[in-house]
């Protein structure tokens, strides 16, 4: 991305507070970069787009996605969830494709899922991050962010890809417990049974015994 200046006609410094050092005023835990130029199209949208890095947001601004933020070298926490709570209860997450991208996209996930946000899932076939896509190919970005999954539905893909579950092999068990346990983290009960029920139809197993394995996975956890 080199020779690519995001922060022309943008209003923003590029990257700068990349590697700021934390102070009483300047608190990465609590402080959402782009929050203040973003939040009336966060509220209008009734969603905001949560990136990793302020390349990311100025990037996506940049395309025309006006309702995201970005955290500043840290990851989400309850704070930023606070600050989002007042303008949405939709939060849209895009991470990188890399391993520890892969790692703080579930973090986020479980965090946001934990304190009753609905959460969607930004994949791109093409590129490593938003900051590429929008460089690359605008209308993707949007294309991409408009056909977000449920987070739960991006789970089932990734830890249980087969869908079915054969019921002697071990990795599928724990692969199942994995995605029980995210449904038990969602916040809601009403949103816990409806995942529970597609997870059935997902695995061709019977809802009644998911529910007999959740529960004997939280008595494990207890």
């Amino acid at each position: 991305r080199s020779g690519v200046n995001p922060s022309t006609g943008s209003g923003f410094a590029a990257a700068k507070y990349v590697n700021s050092p934390e102070t009483p005023i300047f608190n990465k835990s609590k402080l959402l970069y782009g929050y203040w130029a973003s939040k009336n199209f966060i509220r209008e949208a009734k969603s905001v787009f949560l990136v990793e890095g302020q390349m990311d947001f100025l990037m996506s601004w940049q395309a025309g996605v006006k309702h995201a933020v970005a955290t500043s070298g840290t990851a989400l926490t309850p704070d930023h969830l606070r600050v989002l709570r007042r303008l949405t209860d939709e939060l849209v997450l895009s991470f990188d494709t890399d391993e520890a991208g892969w790692q703080a996209g579930e973090r986020a996930i479980d965090l946001a899922e934990a304190n009753d946000f609905s959460v969607k899932v930004v994949m791109f076939e093409k590129f490593k991050d938003p900051a590429e896509a929008a460089e690359n190919d605008p209308e993707n970005l949007k294309k991409a962010i408009t056909h977000a999954e449920p987070a739960m539905q991006f789970y089932f893909k990734k830890y249980l890809p087969q869908g079915a579950i054969g019921g002697d092999k071990r990795e599928e068990i724990r692969s199942l417990r994995a995605v029980l346990g995210k449904i038990k983290n969602i916040t809601s009960p009403v949103e816990q049974n409806f995942w529970l029920k597609k997870l059935a139809t997902h695995t061709r197993l019977n809802e009644r015994v998911l529910g007999e394995e959740a529960e004997k996975l939280k008595a494990h956890q207890s």
